[in-house]
């Protein structure tokens, strides 16, 4: 890699539900596992090296993205891991109605620009957020929308694009975030069965039998070695252990990396063992142009490994679920704001956030949005705003009690509330930032009034 300084295009979620979809946070064993393939080649030269660099495919995303993005952040780099649901070379056990391709993973690794921390944000899959307008592949572009954060990756590889398919995930996490992302990694399921096969499996200790349809998965109690679909099968594994949650499975997940790490320093002094781990691992490599070279990836993990462990931390988007707004959404997440908020503009700023730090902006629940009644009117001069902001905010779960036009032009959005409506402001607020929320001793009882200038930015999710 050329440096930090260089830019190239490139829960609360509740524990009991069962209805929704897993949130499948294989991000960390992910992270964990380019990391352990990548240094793994200071070990590999000659043809070898050749040959590794040769499996790695770049994807140049450039013309997809366009120019209105956001600005870069004040300091370090941020990359994109999709962790892609490509079943090629896996039968039919998993993926066998896929249409098109998808996005099982989703994180963002922020490394500081002094390179003494680094931040890792899961997004839940299940996510309801706004999908810009993405070129599909086939020469037609979708429309902007609302859906599940995973389905931009899907629209941009209707047609099997790698390009357009990362082009519109990034377009997607860029929009809903504010963060540019400066470089992006794909890893597929090849890259995971490979490395475990090529180490002669990886050893797991289940302390009870396991008997999971949908990760069709059978084993019994106590320390086995698993390798092939048992292994991939074992880290997807969540309704038939323990609670059921994604809690539990992150746990097995981390202990499987550890335990695959383990079985990696112990094998791979074996010729033939090295080369089967790092040819799989590559194969399943999709990169930036930038990265798309062992020795720029060799680079970007040594950063990371220099890195003391209790200064990478490991976050999810802060999320509650969908229905708690919608109440006939019970399978989707709402990003809690202002919280998710205060999560990107710290990276953005170059800033630290520990668990501790978002522990706390969560503390509080934003009213529900359909507790919100909501005056919206249009000050903007241009016929139809109001109707378009009202719709937007409808589909959020916000109540819409009227719309207008307002008595005057104004140059800026403002947001006003009587007494006793400051949560409600607050939960209005947190989906437009920047706008702040002020008393106002002339606002109608119950109701919040916006005014819509110029300036007022898309609702967030």
């Amino acid at each position: 890699m050329a440096g930090h300084a260089r830019r190239t295009p490139g829960s609360q979620e509740s524990a009991g539900r069962r209805r929704r979809r897993p949130k499948r946070h294989t991000g960390r064993w992910v992270a964990l596992g380019v990391s352990v393939l990548i240094l793994a080649t200071a070990a590999v030269g000659g043809w070898l090296y050749t040959h590794l660099n040769g499996n790695i495919k770049g994807a140049d995303v450039g013309e997809s993205l366009g120019d209105n993005r956001p600005k870069a952040a004040a300091g370090g780099q941020n990359i994109l891991v999709i962790g892609s649901d490509s079943r090629k070379g896996l039968g039919d056990a998993y993926g066998k109605n896929l249409t098109t391709m998808q996005s099982d993973t989703l994180m963002l690794l922020h490394i500081s620009g002094d390179g003494k921390w680094a931040t890792a944000v899961s997004f839940p899959r299940d996510s309801w957020v706004r999908i810009p307008a993405c070129d599909s592949g086939n020469g037609t572009q979708s429309s902007a929308h609302h859906f599940k954060i995973n389905e931009a990756f899907a629209i941009g590889g209707s047609t099997g694009d790698t390009a357009k398919a990362t082009a519109c995930a990034i377009k997607t996490i860029e929009a809903n975030t504010q963060v540019r992302i400066d470089h992006f990694l794909i890893v597929d399921f090849r890259g995971f069965t490979g490395m475990v096969n090529a180490l002669g499996g990886v050893e797991v200790c289940p302390e009870q039998a396991i008997h999971d349809k949908k990760a069709h998965l059978d084993l019994e109690a106590g320390c086995q070695i698993v390798k092939d679909k048992k292994a991939l099968g074992y880290v997807r594994a969540r309704y038939s252990i323990g609670d059921g949650t994604d809690i539990g499975r992150i746990g097995r997940q981390q202990e499987f990396m550890q335990s695959l790490v383990t079985r990696a320093k112990s094998k791979l002094y074996n010729p033939t063992a090295l080369y089967g781990f790092l040819n799989s691992a590559t194969k399943s490599l999709t990169t930036d142009p930038e990265l798309a070279d062992l020795e720029q990836l060799y680079s970007l993990a040594s950063s990371v490994k220099g890195i003391a462990t209790d200064r990478i931390a490991f976050l999810t988007v802060p999320n509650y679920p969908r229905e708690r707004d919608v109440p006939t959404d019970k399978a989707n997440v709402t990003w809690q704001e202002p919280a998710a908020r205060q999560l990107f503009t710290a990276i953005n700023r170059d800033r630290e956030m520990t668990k501790a730090d978002l522990k706390k902006a969560t503390a509080h629940l934003p009213a529900p949005a359909n507790t919100v009644q909501i005056t919206v009117l249009n000050g903007t001069g241009t016929k139809g705003e109001a109707l378009k902001v009202a719709e937007q905010l409808r589909a959020m779960g916000f109540e819409i009690t009227a719309m207008g036009n307002a008595p005057a032009p104004v140059t800026t959005s403002t947001l006003t509330y009587p007494q006793g409506q400051s949560d409600q402001a607050q939960a209005l607020a947190g989906r437009l930032p920047g706008l702040t929320p002020t008393l106002s001793a002339q606002a109608a009882p119950g109701t919040i009034t916006l005014t819509i200038g110029p300036d007022l930015p898309d609702p967030a999710t």
